[in-house]
């Protein structure tokens, strides 16, 4: 299947997620808002999220696929069915014990992500507890991560796609249960937890429709085949993660500012869109036909599906990366700017969104950039390449979040710097790792392609900056509503920028229709 239907595939059911997420947020947001409460459900959320990201959003399917579609390949479909199972056997027991553990020792692990508000300690008491409920998500996860790779590799990703989506069933009912802020909270926990063992089902069903038949029935063996899959998925979920253990570690500084977690969410939901409706998506989609064509030995051929990737993605993310700079502040009001989340909220949430926003197209680049990597069983080189974004981070988010904070700034926009600039560093390394051994550079198509988009995203930005001059115009015509009114600019900017790519030629129909030919 080309890579064009496969991104579609995996698009589309992101976008269907991520449209409720939205939903599910907005929902929250009113009825839960900023503060202490706000700050305890987002760090409720961290862990949930943060595996959700890592497992179901591809990064351990990143490493787990090549070495499965090697053993495929090779040995048979019996041979990739027993290392499947022995690798969820451990996988499970890694989990569930660090579940346990975590459960024990919760109120100790939130001070590295919490430790800003431990002198409060009925907030923090209720961060702890809401924790607790949410982190088997965990267990769950990494089975559903291990069941998509399976999936994956047989290139069916329309259960793996939509899995996510479940979430947002479970969600949106409890926020609209809830009565009070703390009492959403908890619902929404509860909901968080159901909604792991829902997707796990899910995927199961999927996989036995497949014929491979797994079982956690039975003692956990880290056989030779079970070893070589966590020496490679380890690394490789800390490689791919990168960007998402920059965020933990942005969300770890912020809780030393009240409401700080609270706003760095609500930007994290709207630039988290292009990332995940694209950069997986294309990582996700590649990764199966790189890993052939590394086997094979077919250097034109991964150079071809790079360039295609690579191509298709920048298309995608140049203008939404633009329209989240251009208005940011406009973009949180309209969706999120209602019930307890006021006015003043969406103001530094917005000053948080446009510093994530030049960093978009480094955060779908990592995507793009590390699966020639994993396809040859490289994955301590991006790794590397993470674990240095996460010290620049860190370093520079620490100092930009006192300095900011001593000279009366807003802190927390430090963090959200130093997390785009600690991705551009790292999409740069591999860039030009790639380059030194190789097995990558951007050919004259794909250059021209990005020129292209470049000049397409210009057309777009300055009807972006005329539709915002008539605003009061467009929102009178809409009865006064902000969120029709972003959704009609959203809408016309799409078609904007659709005329605009056929106009500088960064798109042609005949491209499009070889794209999706088989």
């Amino acid at each position: 299947m080309s890579i064009a239907r496969n991104t579609a595939v995996q698009a589309s059911l992101t976008m269907a997620s991520r449209i409720l997420g939205l939903i599910r947020d907005v929902i929250l947001a009113a009825k839960i808002g900023t503060g202490p409460v706000g700050d305890a459900w987002a760090t409720a959320q961290q862990f949930p999220n943060l595996f959700r990201r890592i497992f179901a959003e591809g990064a351990f399917a990143s490493a787990f696929v090549p070495a499965y579609a090697r053993t495929l390949e090779a040995d048979g479909p019996e041979a990739a069915q027993k290392v499947a199972q022995e690798a969820l056997r451990v996988l499970f027991a890694l989990t569930a014990a660090l579940t346990i553990l975590a459960q024990l020792f919760m109120p100790w692990v939130l001070l590295i992500i919490h430790g800003g508000q431990a002198d409060d300690p009925e907030h923090y008491g209720l961060a702890v507890m809401l924790t607790r409920i949410t982190m088997p998500y965990l267990t769950f996860m990494a089975i559903s991560a291990l069941l998509s790779g399976v999936l994956n590799s047989a290139e069916r990703f329309i259960l793996s796609a939509g899995a996510p989506t479940v979430l947002n069933f479970c969600l949106i009912p409890a926020g609209l249960l809830g009565t009070t802020p703390v009492v959403t909270t908890q619902y929404a926990a509860i909901a968080f937890c159901l909604a792991g063992v829902l997707q796990a089902a899910l995927l199961w069903w999927g996989v036995s429709r497949q014929k491979v038949r797994l079982s956690l029935i039975g003692w956990p063996r880290l056989t030779p085949a079970v070893k070589k899959v966590l020496m490679l998925a380890v690394p490789g979920t800390i490689a791919a993660s990168g960007t998402q253990i920059n965020i933990i570690v942005s969300q770890s500084l912020a809780s030393f500012e009240v409401s700080a977690k609270s706003w760095l969410y609500a930007a994290d939901r709207l630039y988290q869109l292009p990332l995940g409706l694209v950069g997986v998506a294309v990582g996700v989609a590649i990764l199966p036909r790189l890993s052939r064509a590394a086997r094979a030995g077919d250097g034109e051929g991964g150079r071809r599906t790079m360039d295609e990737g690579l191509g298709l993605a920048m298309a995608l993310t140049l203008p939404a990366a633009a329209a989240l700079m251009i208005a940011p502040v406009f973009l949180i009001d309209a969706f999120f700017a209602r019930g307890e989340f006021t006015a003043a909220d969406a103001q530094a949430a917005g000053a948080a969104l446009f510093h994530f926003a030049w960093g978009v197209p480094a955060f779908v680049l990592i995507k793009v950039l590390a699966p020639p990597f994993f396809a040859r069983e490289d994955t301590q080189t991006p790794m590397r390449f993470a674990l240095v974004s996460v010290v620049i981070n860190t370093l520079l988010g620490a100092g930009l979040f006192l300095w900011l904070k001593q000279s009366g700034g807003l802190g927390f926009t430090g963090l959200a710097m130093a997390t785009s600039a600690a991705s551009w560093v790292n999409a740069g390394l591999l860039a030009l790792t790639l380059a030194q051994r190789g097995w990558y550079r951007p050919g004259p198509a794909a250059v021209s392609g990005l020129v292209r988009a470049g000049l397409a995203t210009l057309i777009l930005s300055a009807a972006i900056w005329l539709m915002l001059w008539q605003l009061p115009a467009i929102q009178g015509a809409l009865y006064g509503s902000k969120a029709l009114a972003a959704a009609a600019i959203i809408f016309s900017g799409g078609f904007i920028y659709t005329g605009a790519a056929f106009l500088t030629g960064a798109v042609r129909v005949r491209d499009i229709r070889q794209a999706l030919r088989r």
